[in-house]
């Protein structure tokens, strides 16, 4: 599969997060590849309305929660709107291990929880017994990247983090941009792409995208 973070770049406000999310769906039924958008609360309804996506992703919530909490987010709510999971402590919104846990522990068995990890320390220290819906491996200082990959520069990571989650799909991440990336990591055991930049920001993000869902399946 490969999950689409379409963030809060200019590229998805309103109609674009539209745009973006039907090209996912055109994609998806053109190459038989599952893709999954990841999308901010504010276009998380109409998304789900206007494309009829089964399957769509939230950028983040703050668990399963409700009553006097301005500001945040519960999954409940979440899930009303038509998510089917979220990410969770993605480098760019980092939370605390101990709320990380909670909300594994707190969300509805049919929310799936992509877990973000960063770094092998993460796995040691809080990570390693986590009961999550996938994990999603990102080195932050590679994310956005247009020349270097996780696949290129981390493949060792890759390997040893599947094989640590031997009963959790991985995902991974961070400057994946091309066919040799999508190889490579499937090769080394990775279940699945999480991507943004390199479709997001693309001149032509449905040809982008084409090009590594065919990839995808040319792989597995």
């Amino acid at each position: 599969m490969i999950l689409i973070n379409f963030k809060i770049y200019q590229e998805t406000f309103g109609e674009k997060a539209i745009e973006l999310a039907k090209i996912c769906k055109k994609v998806m039924q053109e190459t038989g590849v599952k893709i999954i958008p990841v999308v901010s609360a504010l276009d998380l309804y109409r998304i789900k309305k206007e494309v009829g996506l089964e399957e769509i992703l939230i950028q983040s919530t703050d668990g399963a929660i409700e009553g006097a909490k301005t500001g945040y987010i519960s999954v409940e709510q979440a899930k009303y709107a038509g998510a089917t999971g979220s990410i969770i402590n993605h480098s760019e919104h980092r939370l605390k291990p101990g709320t990380i846990k909670k909300m594994l522990l707190t969300n509805p068995t049919d929310f799936y929880s992509v877990v973000c990890i960063q770094t092998w320390g993460q796995v040691n220290s809080w990570a390693k017994s986590i009961k999550a819906s996938m994990i999603a491996y990102e080195p932050s200082e590679l994310i956005g990247n247009r020349e270097k990959s996780v696949s290129s520069e981390r493949p060792e990571m890759i390997k040893k983090i599947v094989d640590f989650y031997k009963n959790i799909p991985v995902l991974v991440g961070a400057g994946i941009h091309s066919k040799d990336d999508i190889k490579t990591s499937l090769q080394l055991g990775a279940k699945g792409f999480l991507l943004a930049t390199d479709v997001v920001k693309a001149s032509d993000p449905e040809q982008e995208l084409t090009e590594l869902a065919k990839a995808f399946k040319a792989y597995t």
